[in-house]
């Protein structure tokens, strides 16, 4: 796949694990070095532009990759003068899906080292799948999620940490995984995740951390597809959101806006289907991931066999790895041992526009979807950081 011309990588260019330029795990830990927490490092450089800064909102908005920012440009004019003046690209981190994401936003270090290695994993050493949006505490979050949060480092510096996001989501383990730490506060809706982050931002004199979620875009994309009238209404719920935001900031304060992934709407005939093709069941004793990136736990002696049968099917729609292939290759950072687990055998990460459902075994809308993400595409990959001080 070719680059955009000025070296610019084109959405569907694959970037491998060692692609140049931030990442989405060193915001928070740039933040903190902003707030002046001992210790803190800042890999983004944000230290000089944000000096005298004293109190920071970091807005998460589901979906919004750096390669929707053109698309929702006509409908959020307030993002289109951001992304204009004050943007630069993130990598997200492999998998490109929003537990993963989330987590190392949270955490700030790779997937591996915190271990929610994709959207769905095997528990290890049963043949239970757990789902992480769905994560309740079982196993728990503390054990499952091991490293110390930002928020916590932030709090046990004097920080103020407060954590904005649905009211559904309170307690969960992807939240307690990613965001233990921080005060949570439930808030449904644009106008209400920006009233809500904006009264945590002034609740003290002190130094201030705020991170808020909104996940509507996503969705959107997920259901109808990028560009879609639902989809630009959402963008332009997301660029009130923002404009809110802006207008609320104290004088000492900043706005960190990101995404955790792109999109990617998948065409019905670039849709293999696991579920009725026996020889992508063949030897798999469990699939987990989601549809562009699959992990498929082989039976016993049978990781060749279904490595072959998987190349063969698929042939370049996808590239079918082993798990030490890809752990040696960095795309997940270090892994721990504990974490290996959680990885399929078999690797099966999606090129172009393809993806590969599991109609029955999984939930019934999935393979209704639209739009996907989950792969190492520029366009799933490239998160957007916007900075803007008050």
């Amino acid at each position: 796949m070719i680059a955009e011309a000025g070296g610019v990588p084109a959405p569907l260019e694959i970037l491998g694990p060692q692609h140049g330029g931030g990442r989405l795990a060193d915001v928070l830990p740039s933040a903190l070095a902003v707030l002046g927490v001992p210790g803190a490092a800042d890999p983004l450089g944000l230290v000089p532009s944000l000096a005298g800064v004293r109190r920071i909102a970091v807005l998460l908005v589901d979906g919004l990759g750096w390669y929707q920012l053109p698309t929702a440009a006509p409908y959020a004019p307030t993002l289109a003068g951001l992304a204009a003046t004050v943007a630069r690209p993130l990598i997200a981190g492999f998998p490109s899906t929003t537990p993963t994401s989330l987590v190392s936003l949270g955490t700030g270090v790779a997937p591996g080292a915190h271990g929610v290695l994709g959207f769905t994993v095997r528990v290890p050493g049963t043949d239970r799948v757990l789902t992480h949006t769905d994560w309740a505490a079982d196993p728990s979050p503390l054990h499952w999620q091991p490293v110390p949060t930002q928020l916590e480092r932030a709090r046990a510096a004097g920080v103020t940490t407060t954590v904005v996001s649905r009211p559904e989501f309170g307690g969960s383990g992807l939240t307690v995984a990613a965001n233990r730490g921080g005060d949570f506060r439930g808030a449904a809706g644009g106008d209400a995740v920006a009233a809500a982050m904006l009264a945590a931002l002034a609740t003290g004199p002190g130094p201030t951390l705020v991170s808020g979620y909104h996940a509507d875009l996503d969705r959107y994309g997920h259901v109808y597809g990028v560009d879609s009238e639902p989809w630009r209404v959402a963008a332009a719920e997301v660029d009130a959101l923002v404009a809110r935001l802006l207008d609320g900031l104290p004088p000492d304060a900043a706005l960190l806006v990101t995404a955790d992934h792109g999109q990617l709407d998948i065409p019905a005939a670039h849709r293999f289907d696991l579920d009725t093709d026996p020889r992508l069941r063949a030897g798999v004793r469990l699939v987990a991931g989601e549809a562009r990136v699959r992990y498929l736990h082989a039976e016993p002696g049978a990781v060749d066999d279904v490595r072959a049968a998987w190349s063969e099917v698929l042939g370049g729609a996808a590239r079918v790895r082993t798990r030490a292939e890809m752990v040696a290759a960095g795309w997940f950072g270090p892994v721990p041992e504990e974490h290996l687990g959680r990885i399929g055998d078999v690797v099966v990460t999606c090129n172009d526009t393809y993806a590969v459902m599991a109609s029955r075994t999984e939930r019934p809308m999935a393979s209704k979807l639209v739009a996907y993400h989950g792969s190492d595409t520029a366009a799933e990959l490239t998160v957007p950081l916007l900075a803007i001080r008050g």
